[in-house]
């Protein structure tokens, strides 16, 4: 793609952005802006949301205005980031980010604040120009489009909206050099395709198939934000199918990957996709999912298989999944870094799994009684629509809530053993002890 000569500006009458639909923080400092004489222009998602006719999660606006200057500007402000120097200015619990227009990195600029590994890779990347330029540095056509608040038009450098209109995910410039600057948008190309609907340009497309190893020199903290940007926001499931069509998933999650390959007592593992499309139902449908949840789902297989592993070897249910869930995670951060907030629920929803199959005597009430039970029993039931257990036990554990307690306790009592053999077996067990010490 190269650079046209001058931008396309489509004027109010021509486009669907409305001034009302904008912000009133982002107004306020579209204005603020301007009233000191710099430029302000709403830019990426929320302009290309706005054109399609959906509502922007945030706005983010774009200055000639440095960030020092802007920090000065807004009581409510701070300075962020290293790598892109930016100002977030807070109203609430709404923040507006205001970035400073970027530079072209040419060669001669690289002193003056662009950093990148041999690899092609930005590690820093504070040099700063004009609206053109900026528009050239930004990764994709549809997230370089420009709203301007003083005449409400739409700017276009680099044929943004006609990729919009025929529903394309385009790299800006060279696919190749674009993705090694920054891997994690070859993530972002299958988020924004499954999220909108739209298809991969051909040569972005090759390219992330070709770079998708780089993903792994990504620092695995920034990892996680992408992973729950892509797995939350609506469109789990074909964010999923995409990330393995274009082979990036095995970067993300390795582990993983390696037993989507295989089969379960021959049938094909399906636990992750049923999972990712009823994530997908309750997202839509209003309701949160945990990440932490969604998680223990994503690695349950490698977790289930590393704690059948350890059975084998004589170790018992709970310590094995204490085991091999540790052995997963620190695996796992490799690549994706899992803070501890849910590393630590995982962990439990995978525990309190092999409790599932013991109701008899009192270990069906405490059961029920511990803080993880709910996201353990939906995960069980996952498991149970998978294959994984039979569909009677997540009935079983269904009917168990819903019933009042002298119910419960007639439930418990017909999945007991007698207690005739029960009495047997201990007797047997005494005398066993007793000959051992003969």
């Amino acid at each position: 793609m190269s650079k046209p000569r001058s931008p396309v500006v489509i004027p109010r009458s021509e486009h669907p952005i409305s001034r009302a639909q904008l912000s009133e923080s982002a107004l306020k400092v579209l204005i603020r802006l301007r009233e000191v004489g710099h430029e302000s222009q709403l830019v990426g998602g929320c302009v290309r949301d706005l054109m399609l006719g959906r509502e922007p999660k945030d706005f983010d606006v774009v200055t000639d205005a440095q960030p020092e200057t802007v920090r000065k500007l807004f009581r409510n402000a701070r300075l962020i980031g290293r790598r892109f120097r930016l100002v977030h200015v807070r109203f609430g619990r709404e923040i507006v980010e205001v970035a400073t227009y970027r530079a072209a990195p040419e060669a001669e600029q690289t002193a003056a604040g662009l950093e990148l590994t041999e690899a092609g890779r930005i590690v820093r990347d504070n040099v700063y120009g004009a609206m053109e330029d900026d528009a050239w540095r930004r990764d994709f056509t549809i997230n370089a489009l420009y709203y301007n608040i003083a005449d409400f038009s739409v700017t276009d450098y680099v044929g943004g909206v006609a990729d919009l209109k025929q529903g394309i995910v385009r790299v800006i410039g060279d696919p190749e050099v674009r993705l090694r600057e920054d891997p994690v948008r070859m993530l972002r190309a299958v988020r924004f395709a499954a999220k909108l609907g739209f298809k991969i340009e051909a040569r972005t497309a090759g390219a992330l198939h070709k770079l998708a190893p780089l993903l792994r020199d990504v620092p695995p903290s920034r990892m996680f934000d992408e992973v729950i940007k892509l797995f939350q926001g609506g469109c789990a499931l074909t964010s999923f199918e995409m990330l393995r069509h274009y082979e990036l998933f095995g970067h993300v999650f390795p582990l993983t990957e390696e037993g989507m390959t295989r089969e379960q007592d021959g049938f094909p593992i399906t636990l992750v996709p049923r999972a990712l499309a009823n994530t997908d139902t309750r997202i839509n449908g209003g309701k949160s999912v945990t990440p932490a949840f969604l998680l223990a789902v994503l690695l349950w297989e490698p977790a289930r298989r590393q704690a059948d592993r350890l059975m084998e070897r004589g170790g018992s249910p709970h310590e094995a999944f204490r085991m091999a869930a540790s052995d997963v995670l620190r695996e796992q951060a490799r690549h994706t870094s899992i803070p501890r907030r849910f590393s630590t629920p995982m962990r439990e929803i995978w525990a309190l799994q092999p409790r599932f199959a013991r109701r008899h005597g009192k270990h069906a009430f405490r059961l029920v009684q511990h803080e993880r039970f709910r996201a353990a029993y939906d995960f069980l039931c996952l498991r149970a629509e998978a294959g994984e257990e039979p569909a009677e036990l997540c009935e079983w554990w269904t009917r168990f809530q819903e019933v009042d307690e002298a119910e419960t306790r007639a439930m418990v009592r017909a999945v007991s053993p007698p207690k005739g053999r029960r009495g047997r077996s201990r007797s047997r067990k005494r005398k066993a002890a007793s000959h051992a010490q003969e």
